[in-house]
């Protein structure tokens, strides 16, 4: 008989059926130690595709690639240990057929050992929505501004500020819900229409710029922590950590140039009993004058 551990990470379906009950708390996370610090606080981590941009310096998400994602996403699986870990499906990966979607998102779950992935955009992937959860890969949907059709939608434009868009917006939340997404989305959506369709559909809502009557936040941690040089309108910034860094290092910086650091309680003494002392600052700034290794 097969010996079965008990898990105590949190699955797409206990997500799922947090709508209605409590907010829903998810940041995205792309390296072992941050998520270890997250999930102590989150209900799922996002490995998402931004790690594109705010760790390797694409000016969109559209470069990047599944390796990528997947050397990130088996990091923040490491360093979680009951938060559910969504990866993000790159561009590509999934667009070209249900089956293709199947077999990159299939690598993907198989070498992070994740949870769930996610996919963007709302009718034109229903079909593989419903491929994927068939064939036991849960899916969170993502519509509203989708950043790997930010060449479509011409920019970073906030969606459904006009009443005529938002029939469409609402049909994409119905359909992926349909399709078996246990969770959506919503970017960059207008606060009445994120409110009015976390209200029609069964599936919790994940707001980033969008409402507060949302299931549940997500946002980009670099953002939320001061990290980013611009973020957008709806991130708020709990921490100030790119000024600390800063701080931090301009202070190193001059500790070392004024040879105050590193002082004795930072360097590693001899285990022999006639252990010499340190040469002092004046003699390293002298090497020629130094013994050679020869005569000591």
């Amino acid at each position: 008989m097969s010996l079965q551990k008990p898990t105590t990470r949190l699955m797409a379906p206990h997500i799922a059926a947090l709508k209605g009950v409590r907010p829903i708390v998810a940041l995205t996370s792309y390296h072992a130690h941050t998520a270890a610090i997250a999930d102590k606080y989150c209900d799922f981590l996002l490995v998402g595709d931004s790690l594109g941009m705010v760790m390797h310096g694409y000016e969109t998400t559209v470069p990047v690639p599944l390796e990528l994602m997947i050397m990130h996403g088996k990091a923040v699986v490491r360093g979680a240990r009951q938060a559910l870990v969504v990866i993000d499906m790159p561009f590509g990966t999934y667009e070209e057929s249900p089956s293709i979607a199947f077999r990159n998102a299939a690598r993907v779950m198989k070498e992070t050992d994740c949870g769930a992935i996610k996919l963007e955009g709302g009718r034109r992937t229903a079909e593989t929505i419903r491929y994927l959860v068939d064939r036991g890969i849960p899916v969170m949907s993502h519509i509203g501004l989708t950043p790997q059709s930010i060449n479509v939608l011409g920019g970073w434009k906030t969606q459904g500020r006009t009443r005529d868009e938002w029939a469409a917006i609402e049909e994409d939340a119905r359909l992926v819900a349909e399709a078996g997404a246990f969770a959506v989305v919503l970017e960059a959506i207008a606060e009445p229409l994120a409110e009015r369709i976390t209200a029609a559909i069964p599936i919790p809502t994940i707001g980033i710029g969008a409402s507060a009557a949302c299931d549940g936040q997500i946002l980009v941690m670099e953002d939320m922590l001061g990290l980013s040089p611009r973020v957008p309108k709806f991130v708020k910034e709990f921490g100030r950590i790119g000024a600390a860094i800063e701080g931090a290092i301009k202070s190193y910086s001059e500790e070392v140039r004024a040879r105050r650091f590193p002082e004795r309680a930072h360097t590693y003494t001899m285990k022999d009993a006639d252990d010499p002392a340190p040469a002092t600052a004046d003699a390293s700034k002298h090497p020629k004058k130094a013994k050679s290794p020869s005569t000591r």
